[in-house]
């Protein structure tokens, strides 16, 4: 006969004869969903963004609490506050990433329940800048002014660097995390201080490296202790409620990126539109300069885009042909994007 193995059970657990006073409590997390939602009017990037005057004044991006009583999916219920606040009825969406640092939307020093916030890309065109519910579009660069590289370098760089140069040179703070790389090595690298060069998809890394130095007004807002070793610096960019503008840095990341291998910068073009102006979108969303012929070349070797029939004659020259969207590229190739390259030029 063969036995059964041996097991052995495990002992009950000991009664908890704390006060119910003593108990821990089971943390309270709510989960926040917020669209950075992008539209291109007259050459320049515009973000949608609600406010609450009676709150703080902070511009903060269209956002809400998912309810799974009521929202089916995470989707559903960003569409939901998004027409709520705005009347938009979003097209294009894709989630961007999930926020969940404490102290990064909360005020300093709260107490309360701690939100996850998870953030979307959204992108439609600028048929209409009239939105409901107080909402009002913004250009995007007016919160990241060194982000536009289209002209000259930004003249808030000039107060900036010196700046950063400042903190690079500083001792470590208590608590600061080991990195690979020095302070210096990173301004160089995200900011191109030195001999290094400009990497516009770095949105993101140059917003967190001035929250990092303390340099932004949301580090000040957060109780940051880099931002509390500053004697009146210059905090650039308008500021968001919570971490609102990280989430937007995000989105200018993906976006940058992701127009070189998807073609998704049609998302906000008009149906028809000509040459210049699908150049002119894609100059406003990098934040530099293309060279034109090179640009040419490059979108019609890549096959992106037909001839749509007619002209354009409001361009204050010759009449420009209009074009559309070649949809029949997504079956001929798996990355079919813009792949520019700023750096040297548009190739």
């Amino acid at each position: 006969m063969v036995r059964a193995p041996t097991v052995n059970k495990p002992a009950d657990p000991a009664p908890d004869t704390r006060a119910p006073t003593e108990a821990l409590e089971a943390p309270s997390v709510e989960i926040g969903l917020s669209a950075a939602i992008i539209c291109v009017h007259k050459g320049e990037p515009q973000i949608l963004v609600v406010r609450n005057d009676e709150e703080d004044g902070l511009d903060a991006l269209p956002s809400g609490p998912f309810n799974p009583l009521t929202h089916r999916t995470l989707e559903i219920g960003l569409r939901s506050w998004v027409a709520e606040q705005t009347g938009l009825q979003l097209g294009y969406v894709e989630q961007l990433y999930t926020f969940g640092d404490r102290g990064r939307h909360a005020r300093y020093g709260d107490t309360g329940p701690h939100v996850m916030s998870i953030g979307y890309l959204a992108l439609t065109r600028a048929q209409t800048l009239t939105c409901g519910g107080g909402a009002v579009w913004r250009p995007w660069y007016d919160y990241f002014p060194w982000e536009d590289r289209r002209g000259e370098t930004p003249a808030i760089m000039s107060a900036l660097a010196p700046l950063l140069e400042d903190w690079a040179g500083r001792a470590p703070t208590p608590g600061e995390p080991a990195r690979p790389l020095r302070r210096s090595d990173r301004l160089n690298i995200c900011f191109g201080l030195g001999d290094g060069g400009w990497d516009e998809e770095k949105a993101l890394e140059r917003y967190e490296l001035l929250y990092e130095a303390g340099l932004v007004t949301e580090a000040l807002q957060d109780g940051r202790e880099a931002a509390l070793g500053w004697d009146n610096p210059v905090r650039p960019g308008r500021p968001m409620r919570y971490d609102h503008r990280r989430i937007l840095a995000t989105a200018m990341s993906r976006l940058r990126g992701k127009i070189k291998y998807r073609p998704v910068i049609f998302e906000l073009l008009p149906e028809r539109f000509t040459l210049s102006t699908f150049q002119c979108t894609v100059e406003a969303i990098l934040g530099s300069r293309l060279h034109k012929q090179n640009f040419r070349r490059l979108v019609a070797n890549a096959g992106l885009v037909e001839p749509a029939g007619g002209v354009e004659p409001a361009t204050g020259g010759r009449p420009a042909q209009l074009y559309r969207f070649r949809r029949e590229v997504l079956l001929e190739r798996p990355a079919p994007g813009v792949r520019v390259n700023p750096a040297r030029g548009g190739n």
